[in-house]
């Protein structure tokens, strides 16, 4: 995997005249934050040497480099995920193109159904922590040293002064938050009452089918994150 995250790292950096220093996945229903960066340039995945092809409606396709927030970003309008077919290293494959690329910081977006009653539809969690409920780990297999330990140290996978400072912002600016713990599941099928319960039961706030996986390598890779 180590030669096809520099294959593809080499085709992007001749794509692109700025390196980015902060990584972004837009989740389901998030894509149109892509229409806020000032890109300089959108790549479709199918021209990407070594990336999956998203297949998920409303997910456009697209890694984007630009400017958002004054800061330069790469984001993946659109992610891949494990009930679409790829295998774990397929799904979290640009999590390690942006560790190839230094980045400083992963954003990591979803919409995930509500399990905790005090949560209404619409509302924001932040994520300190998840539950990983895949029949697979991202890090199974061989460890490669070049590109993180073989046990990482999974005690703070969401950045707890991110957190803190998401609230101070939120808090200024009129914007209701939540925390809690997100519960990772495969898919495609939605939850049955009896696994809502379970999940609710053993600590899940919220449960989706994707982000942990990318958290994991992430973490894996020595990039703080940020989940919402």
């Amino acid at each position: 995997m180590y030669e096809k995250i520099q294959e593809t790292t080499a085709y992007l950096k001749s794509k692109i005249n700025t390196l980015p220093e902060i990584g972004i996945i837009l989740g389901s229903g998030l894509g149109n934050l892509g229409n806020q960066i000032d890109v300089d340039i959108a790549i479709p995945y199918g021209e990407i040497p070594n990336f999956p092809v998203s297949t998920v409606k409303g997910h456009t396709g697209k890694l984007i480099f630009g400017k958002l927030g004054g800061k330069n970003v790469v984001a993946l309008q659109g992610r891949f995920h494990f009930y679409e077919g790829y295998n774990m290293q397929e799904v979290t494959f640009p999590v390690r193109i942006m560790q190839a690329f230094n980045v400083k910081l992963l954003i990591l977006s979803n919409a995930a159904g509500g399990m905790n009653p005090d949560f209404k539809v619409g509302d924001i969690m932040l994520i300190n922590d998840h539950i990983n409920l895949f029949p697979e780990n991202p890090l199974l297999g061989p460890n490669d040293d070049r590109l993180g330990d073989r046990f990482p140290d999974m005690s703070e996978v969401y950045s707890k002064e991110l957190i803190i400072k998401a609230h101070k912002i939120a808090k200024d600016n009129g914007i209701k938050l939540h925390e809690g713990v997100y519960a990772g599941t495969t898919g495609p099928t939605f939850e049955t009452p009896a696994e809502y319960k379970y999940f609710r039961n053993v600590g899940g706030d919220t449960v989706g089918m994707s982000t942990v996986p990318e958290a994991i390598v992430a973490r894996h890779a020595g990039i703080p994150c940020f989940g919402t």
